[in-house]
């Protein structure tokens, strides 16, 4: 015979409140602390939230903080970089940027604001990996990143109306008239059949 559970209400045992989350000044950090000592100027406020340290940097900076970041603090891992757009905001856009230390085993969030057509600059030179997220963020959302080495569109094509993570891009989206793919390629034809080094594989 099955055991019989009494739930938790039936015995009369109350709910334990969970402890609410509040943000906390995260100025006396010692990685903020690094970062306004190492990038003068770059610091523009700093929070921790739910044991996650998130850092505000003038946009202009960008790059030299996450040089900074991974020289002298060792996030050797740019995890991503993606954006969010404010519509209604000044500036319209945050540019979000997540990176990850191996010797800490732990990561921090550093975030710049872009106005609508403001350049950000790249870091792709300092992470490799932030190569093609600055690529899907700059699809997606229509930042640009000055000094990208092939700043284009990775997730939809050349020709493409619009930015879709924007705000303002409709719901049912833009017809634009063109297929992405047709259904069969003509031979010798599709993705990169312009590239006189590609290698056809029988």
């Amino acid at each position: 015979m099955a055991e019989e559970i009494t739930p938790p209400a039936a015995t009369g045992a109350k709910e334990v409140a969970k402890p609410k989350l509040v943000a906390t000044d995260a100025a006396s950090h010692p990685w903020v602390m690094s970062l306004s000592a190492g990038v003068p100027g770059a610091v523009v406020a700093s929070k921790t939230f739910a044991g996650q340290v998130t850092v505000t940097v003038a946009r202009e900076k960008i790059a030299d903080v996450a040089r900074h970041l991974k020289q002298a603090e060792d996030f050797a891992y740019c995890v991503d970089v993606t954006a969010v757009d404010w519509k209604e905001r000044a500036p319209r856009f945050d540019v979000v940027y997540h990176f990850y230390s191996f010797s800490k085993n732990d990561r921090i969030r550093v975030k710049c604001g872009a106005a609508d057509g403001e350049d950000v600059p790249s870091i792709a030179r300092v992470y490799l990996a932030a190569n093609w997220c600055e690529r899907e963020t700059f699809d997606m959302f229509g930042i640009r990143f000055s000094g990208h080495p092939d700043l284009r569109r990775i997730l939809t094509w050349e020709g493409f109306h619009g930015h879709p993570l924007r705000k303002d891009f409709p719901l049912e989206g833009i017809d634009t008239g063109a297929a992405i793919y047709p259904e069969e390629w003509p031979e010798g034809g599709g993705p990169g059949a312009s590239d006189p080094n590609r290698k056809v594989v029988s």
